[in-house]
């Protein structure tokens, strides 16, 4: 087993058959402008070292993540039942040792689970998704009582780093007025904190118990270079990890 990938274990009272990883992109074997860890076999990375970055994943994980094609929708698919590259951009299972993935470098990561430890979720929120719904419609094919369902907010780009234009606001101001507290003026754009917006849309559905990324910086992809991919930041880039799966009880 490998022990140069440093793994980021997300911190939150999921019930113990419940695991989940969150990669950096250190531990891998692509070269620059991908070091190391690139997980992403669509950013023109060299394709044998994907695969080699992604073997390194296997002593970790009971299966091989159901990668899919992210396209900033709302689509979820069932992780247990489909094959890898399907268009979407979250996937959720009740089956033991079947891995959701979401890819990220800015983008917005978030874990589901129920607190019985019956299902799980993995939802790749950029502002598309975000603004459009996938973190809603996640939930819903979770097919529990939001009020039993835990979330974690995993590494993007933070609230003092996320630049947007007019048209972004307004977009998240059509689906929910409150998003108006998740941006701050900064010259002739704003300052976009997603994971305030992550944590009003989760908390509208009656999800309450969220962890992982806060209203600060702890994670945020932009300013962290040497822990994070981030496409605003260098353009050309790898793509991070966020894996969940359950565990036979």
């Amino acid at each position: 087993m490998t022990n140069s990938i440093n793994f980021i274990q997300p911190q939150w009272p999921a019930p113990s058959n419940v695991k989940a990883l969150q990669t950096t992109r250190a531990g891998g074997v692509s070269i620059a402008p991908y070091a190391s860890l690139n997980l992403g076999a669509h950013v023109n990375d060299d394709p044998i070292a994907v695969a080699k970055n992604r073997q390194l994943l296997s002593p970790y994980l009971p299966s091989e993540p159901v990668w899919v094609n992210q396209v900033h929708g709302v689509e979820v698919i069932d992780a247990a039942d489909s094959g890898c590259l399907q268009n979407a951009d979250a996937s959720f299972t009740t089956k033991p040792n079947v891995v959701c993935v979401t890819m990220t470098a800015d983008c917005l990561p978030v874990l589901l689970c129920d607190k019985k430890g019956s299902v799980v979720a993995a939802a790749h929120a950029g502002w598309r998704g975000l603004c459009d719904g996938v973190i809603e419609a996640a939930v819903a094919r979770m097919q529990v009582p939001a009020s039993e369902i835990l979330a974690w907010l995993g590494p993007a780009i933070g609230p003092n780093a996320f630049e947007v234009g007019d048209d972004v606001k307004a977009q998240f101001l059509a689906q929910d007025g409150n998003a108006e507290l998740a941006f701050k003026r900064h010259g002739d754009k704003w300052l976009c904190n997603m994971y305030l917006i992550a944590r009003q849309r989760l908390n509208a559905l009656g999800v309450t118990e969220i962890y992982g990324a806060s209203v600060n910086e702890d994670f945020c992809t932009y300013s962290d270079e040497t822990r994070f991919f981030s496409f605003r930041r260098d353009n050309v880039t790898g793509r991070m990890a966020s894996m969940i799966w359950l565990e036979n009880r």
